[in-house]
């Protein structure tokens, strides 16, 4: 999906002209007549967050620098305004109140349409230095995060009531869901925001090394151990340890673990006295540990120690609402960063994404979209910048039908009935219809949709399901 731009003009023409050269361009755009619609707009929770402000500066209601006033101090979307005065003064004080470009009218296509990529680009690379200038400084919220599906809605809600104590959190989902930035979410909400946020993944640690650096050691406490080391825990005092793929950990240190989590201190290796620490801890696991302790890989005790709080984070399969925005976020990004002229993905290529099972969650999401980013050469990205996911959903290389597309149908006809006479199954029929159609409509998805009378989404899944490959018809 393309990016929307809001485009606020008292002069109807003058909103035709520029809704026009912004469509053609490949843009969305959304209109206002005048500086207090656009506010509304702005301010409305429901309404679709935009993502260039195109603004008159002579409005008769409001007019466009009470705009950028009242907008710029709490939302980063880029502005571009518009002027018949070209004066100095006008320009200095647009650009200080936080206006990314200026145009005078009557302003060309081209010089118009410079600007809005310029200033689309500038606000997704600002979004990008922010949000990391907020995870360096253990600031990041839950604004940061994209959640428009309803099942990952309840996680931020139960996520948020927990940021409000120091009680010990679990966060439980498959690898890259994004555990880890749940995680800092509800560090950067808590009191111990802008504390120390430190990372440890218990899976990619040597065993030998996990006491030494969960816990740290002095100088000479074993061979290598030229000098003294500050363990993790340490580091954390004051703000949240976050212990990744805590299943990993071997049962020796898990004793050692919950004595440290239970005292409030540690015993550095070769120490003589433990230290006291002052951390929030907060677990996380791709493993379900309940049956770990059944099979007694995972002590009891220490279980119950770190599932106070238990958060389940869904797979991306399951919160299928948020694909698009993910796609749409991701896409913006690395765009801005690449230097590429990509402003959105094509609506068959959206459709596909949609429909895609996602094993690997938002961390294979995200590297797809670099991916394909990279590797394209045109302004939308299209079901061909994604060759992974059309191999998975069974298009061949060449991108030509391959395998029996007849298998169950005859020809053009259908029966309802098997070779025995009994009545086939629904499902068998659909299967048969959806070959049938994909067949005769050439791999054409959108014409076989049309006439399947489902959505684009809805058919990319029965097809993926049911193995049936299929090209993307000219």
């Amino acid at each position: 999906m393309s990016q929307l731009i809001l485009i606020v003009d008292d002069d109807p023409t003058q909103r035709r002209i520029l809704e026009t050269v912004a469509n053609r361009q490949g843009y969305r755009t959304r209109t206002a007549a005048g500086g207090r619609e656009a506010l509304d707009i702005l301010r409305d929770p429901k309404q679709e967050p935009v993502e260039l402000i195109l603004l008159d500066l002579n409005m008769p209601d409001v007019d466009g620098m009470t705009v950028l006033e009242q907008v710029r101090p709490t939302n980063n979307v880029p502005v571009v305004v518009l002027t018949a005065q070209a004066g100095v003064d006008t320009v200095v004080r647009a650009m200080r109140a936080g206006a990314n470009d200026f145009v005078v009218k009557p302003v060309s296509p081209e010089r118009l349409i410079v600007s809005l990529e310029n200033a689309l680009k500038i606000g997704t690379l600002t979004g990008q230095v922010q949000r990391l200038s907020r995870k360096i400084a253990g600031q990041v919220g839950f604004t940061d995060m994209i959640a428009e599906a309803a099942s990952m809605k309840a996680v931020l809600d139960l996520a948020r009531r927990a940021s409000a104590s120091n009680i010990p959190i679990l966060v439980e989902g498959e690898s890259g869901v994004g555990k880890e930035l749940i995680a800092r979410a509800i560090q950067g909400s808590s009191e111990r925001k802008g504390k120390p946020f430190i990372v440890v993944n218990c899976g990619a640690i040597p065993d030998n090394l996990v006491e030494s650096i969960l816990f740290g050691h002095e100088k000479g406490s074993f061979t290598g151990a030229t000098d003294k080391h500050v363990g993790k825990f340490q580091e954390a005092s004051g703000g949240t340890l976050f212990l990744d793929e805590i299943g990993e950990l071997k049962l020796d240190m898990q004793v050692k673990l919950l004595r440290a989590l239970q005292q409030g201190e540690i015993d550095p290796v070769g120490g003589n006295r433990p230290v006291k620490v002052d951390i929030r801890l907060i677990s996380a696991t791709n493993r379900d540990l309940a049956e770990q302790v059944k099979q007694g890989k995972f002590r009891e005790d220490l279980y119950y120690r770190l599932n106070v709080y238990p958060i389940r984070v869904p797979p991306l399969r399951e919160r299928r609402d948020d694909i698009v925005p993910l796609v749409n976020h991701f896409a913006a990004a690395f765009a801005a960063s690449e230097g590429k002229a990509v402003r959105g993905v094509s609506r068959e290529a959206m459709d596909m994404l949609a429909g895609y099972a996602w094993p690997g969650n938002v961390r294979q999401l995200e590297n797809t979209l670099f991916r394909a980013v990279v590797l394209c050469d045109g302004e939308l990205l299209q079901p061909a910048d994604f060759p992974q996911i059309l191999s998975a959903l069974g298009v061949p290389g060449d991108g030509s039908l391959s395998g029996d597309m007849n298998s169950g149908p005859v020809g053009d006809s259908l029966s309802a009935v098997d070779t025995g006479g009994a009545v086939r199954t629904l499902a068998d029929v659909e299967a048969d219809m959806i070959r049938l159609a994909v067949n005769r409509y050439h791999g054409q998805m959108s014409e076989v949709a049309r006439r399947l009378g489902i959505g684009r989404s809805t058919l990319y899944r029965k097809v993926r399901d049911l193995g049936i490959p299929f090209r993307e018809g000219s």
